[in-house]
């Protein structure tokens, strides 16, 4: 569309940005995702990382985004696997509730430390090459 000096409309481009900025986030799928890991007397005891559909639209604001390599694949499950520990590192980051227990008897100590990472969601947007995941708080 021309306006009469022959320049184009720019309500019409601005029409298109909007549209195709809410398409880019009508595509993003998103995901539950918890961690749990447990130390035992400083060596390695367990190490759980859930991730699952969510069944309901999260509400949150976006904060910062991780983008993992997803090799033409669309299963986050898939993806964090393959860059496992990237996506760890970046968990940590985020916040991790720390409980830890200290004991000594006969003068022998014993400690547990768990850090947690509760339920959060995440909206992950799956391109050809990538996948940007963006934690929701």
């Amino acid at each position: 569309m021309r306006s009469r000096d022959g320049n184009r409309s720019l309500t019409r481009t601005i029409c298109s940005v909007v549209f195709l900025s809410s398409f880019a986030l009508l595509d993003a799928k998103e995901f539950l995702i918890s961690y749990r890991y447990v130390v035992k007397d400083a060596t390695l005891y367990n190490e759980e990382l859930h991730i699952s559909n969510s069944m309901q639209k999260c509400i949150g604001k976006p904060q910062k985004s991780l983008i993992l390599t997803s090799y033409k694949n669309n299963d986050l499950k898939e993806i964090v696997q393959r860059n496992e520990q990237k996506f760890i590192d970046f968990i940590h980051k985020l916040g991790l509730s720390v409980e830890h227990k200290e004991k000594t008897t006969n003068y022998i100590n014993t400690s547990t430390t768990i850090l947690t990472l509760k339920t959060t969601c995440f909206k992950v947007d799956f391109n050809d090459n990538l996948a940007r995941i963006t934690p929701l708080k």
